[in-house]
């Protein structure tokens, strides 16, 4: 073993075969040269190579044995896999919406044509396609009544008209509702779906792996999937109740903005756009916590790990053997897997606060009154910011903040840039 310290005490207790005589402060590198013919060519305590202090253990166990360091052994999670795969699937969800409203509505002109000779004069206008949208629906779900009512034919006659007076109102319910409310369920029925997938035992790890994004796996695609996961049923409730209100807001903002900008084409549906928001919105919020996580809070619990570990193990040797047991420890404590819609529907809500900022709103939680959005929305943003700064790990914080990030940059430049998928998508199609 090469010894790179002084001995400074108890070295007159050596028994010298040279005959020396009592040690000082000498160095044992300078008593006993024939016995230490590595470190004999260190003089007046420096190194040959012009080092002005010894070499630690560590660094002398990676020259002789090859063994690297501990941050240079562990590996170093990444966001350029996480960057594409949000960029990627963002576009091709405008893309998609886009191409789906023109369809849309290039179908519905072609039939309004057909029911009235007053539209091969003009166009229809969006609030025409929207109205003709509705009554076809409330046909289909007529339609349905009729079916269900020949099919219950047979049955008794107070459960047959208990039945089909729920699906009435069940129905008209349904079709009162705004598009972008009749959307959120059908996103909240999902939801449900995948909630229930996580009750299966022999699922639960799969779902842990493919639905849950975790920062430190390397998976791309989690961001997307745990959109749509919530482990817990009071999360999946609140998170469905917010998005069914504030999601309707938004996808009526789109609307009006549509409407009301001369230069923008009509379509006979907001929905896609809503989608295509929602979607990105929820990877963009979760991204945001995947850098958070691997840029700023990993490296300072790597730091931690391995100043703690260095501090408790006297031999460096242990050090560099527990030093990673220790960081992947200390990072499983510090940063988790999350799930859930919270930065999707942090995005609606803040949209929705600032394109309509005198709602007002009323919550789950005291105070239940009714109270100006904005205030709402600057009292949950400031809640996370605080969560932020104290460490709280109840919510995952960024992914709130970059939600409701996501939200004010689409009410100022969303538009501009849905009217540009719109355009494109006009002249692509046939």
């Amino acid at each position: 073993m090469l010894w790179t310290t002084f001995c400074r005490r108890g070295a007159s207790s050596l028994r010298t075969p040279l005959g020396h005589s009592k040690l000082k402060s000498r160095s044992l590198f300078q008593t006993y040269p024939s016995h230490f013919p590595r470190t004999a060519r260190v003089q007046s305590g420096r190194l040959p190579d012009g080092h002005d202090s010894f070499p630690s253990f560590r660094t002398q166990v990676v020259k002789t044995e090859g063994v690297s360091s501990f941050s240079a052994r562990l590996e170093k999670p990444s966001i350029r896999k996480q960057l594409q795969f949000f960029l990627g699937v963002s576009l091709l969800a405008y893309v998609g919406a886009a191409a789906l409203t023109e369809s849309e509505t290039k179908y519905w002109k072609k039939k309004l044509v057909t029911v009235s000779s007053m539209f091969q004069l003009r166009p229809p206008s969006t609030d025409e396609m929207r109205r003709a949208r509705y009554m076809e629906l409330g046909g289909q779900l007529k339609e349905t009544l009729n079916q269900l009512k020949d099919e219950t034919s047979t049955w008794p006659g107070t459960l047959r008209n208990v039945f089909l007076a729920t699906y009435v109102r069940c129905a008209q319910t349904y079709l009162d509702w705004t598009e972008g409310r009749r959307l959120c369920f059908h996103i909240a029925c999902l939801n449900a779906a995948v909630f229930l997938a996580w009750k299966v035992p022999r699922l639960r790890s799969f779902m842990w792996k493919s639905f849950t994004h975790d920062p430190l796996s390397g998976r791309a695609y989690t961001l997307l999937t745990s959109v749509f996961s919530h482990k817990s049923f009071l999360h999946l409730m609140a998170n469905n109740m917010a998005l069914c209100s504030f999601g309707s807001a938004a996808t009526t903002y789109f609307y009006f903005q549509q409407r009301n900008d001369q230069d923008a084409l009509p379509e006979a549906t907001s929905i896609w756009h809503f989608l295509a928001f929602f979607l990105s919105a929820g990877m963009f919020s979760g991204l945001v916590s995947h850098v958070v996580s691997t840029k700023i809070l990993f490296p300072r619990l790597v730091a931690r790990a391995s100043t703690q570990a260095s501090i408790r193990a006297s031999p460096a040797a242990s050090a560099i053997a527990g030093s990673t047991n220790v960081a992947t420890a200390v990072s499983q404590r510090e940063i988790m897997p999350s799930l859930g819609a919270s930065g999707a529907v942090y995005a609606a809500v803040t949209l929705s606060a600032l394109a309509f900022p005198d709602a007002e709103v009323r919550l789950l939680f005291p105070p239940f009154f009714p109270i100006p959005i904005t205030t709402g929305v600057g009292g949950i943003i400031l809640l996370d910011i605080v969560g932020v700064i104290r460490g709280w790990k109840l919510f995952d914080h960024y992914a709130h903040l970059g939600g409701a990030a996501f939200g004010a940059l689409y009410y100022y430049y969303g538009t501009s840039w849905w009217n540009f998928a719109r355009r494109l998508e006009a002249h692509s199609l046939p």
